[in-house]
């Protein structure tokens, strides 16, 4: 796995709109090498304002829509269409906005979906989905995805994978179903550590004082059950783009000036 990378922008607002080109340009990237592209998405404010903000960026056109895979991190078990999952919010801030193909659109089944109020069910059939995806240059049970955006919980934790979980021990599912959160909703799906390790790039993004401490502590030395976050690593990249707040206990990193 890779060393991370730390990149901070002097404000939330700078670093959705320079995640948000980073992606176009590595959208780009894969359809110029290889026809498609595929992306992993968060959910979060921050997540949610990197996806406004590629809806307003003129460069998303550059990207071929209905050539994008897009998966989900984790979701909150809830009926279709609640304000509180992730796709919904992703919907209304990108993607009902684009040309993409509902065939490639990845959703994590709701809690009044196909199998009912089963989130194992749901964890099950997801993993079939990533599993159904994943080509032989793939060399495992999930495809590679081009980018997987993660946001970072205040107390270290990625996608829904919390400390000291049974999630964060979960070394051969590539998703499951995550019940009693520590913070509402208490039920969820989640990929897992593994599946996550299985995107050529993956991004932290993280934003405010209160992700400080965690930040740092992911950056150091913490182990991936005391935080999670320290586990999420790209096979070939691993960035974290943090803003000043958050990036205020990291040693030896550039802090821009307030603008």
């Amino acid at each position: 796995m890779t060393r991370p990378q730390v990149v901070v922008h002097s404000s939330p607002e700078l670093l959705a709109a320079a995640a948000a080109a980073r992606l176009v340009t590595r959208l780009v990237d894969a359809q110029t090498a290889r026809g498609s592209a595929s992306v992993v998405l968060t959910g979060g404010g921050t997540g949610i304002a990197v996806l406004e903000q590629l809806r307003e960026l003129p460069a998303r056109d550059a990207v071929d829509w209905s050539r994008v895979d897009v998966y989900w991190g984790d979701e909150r078990f809830l009926p279709a269409g609640d304000p509180e999952r992730n796709e919904t919010q992703a919907r209304a801030a990108l993607l009902d906005h684009l040309p993409v193909d509902p065939e490639r659109v990845h959703v994590m089944e709701p809690s009044d979906g196909r199998f009912g109020d089963d989130p194992e069910a749901a964890a099950a059939d997801y993993a079939e989905v990533l599993a159904r995806a994943a080509r032989p240059e793939d060399h495992g049970p999930v495809p590679t995805f081009d980018v997987c955006m993660l946001g970072v919980g205040g107390e270290g934790h990625v996608a829904s994978v919390f400390p000291s979980s049974p999630a964060v021990y979960e070394t051969e599912r590539t998703v499951v179903a995550v019940r009693n959160c520590p913070k509402p909703p208490p039920t969820r799906v989640s990929l897992t550590l593994p599946a996550i390790r299985h995107a050529t790039e993956v991004w932290l993004l993280t934003t405010g004082d209160a992700k400080a401490a965690a930040v740092s502590m992911a950056l150091g030395e913490a182990g991936e059950v005391q935080l999670p976050a320290a586990g999420a690593r790209g096979q070939l990249r691993t960035l974290w783009m943090l803003d000043r707040a958050a990036a205020a206990k990291v040693p030896g990193v550039f802090v821009p000036p307030l603008v």
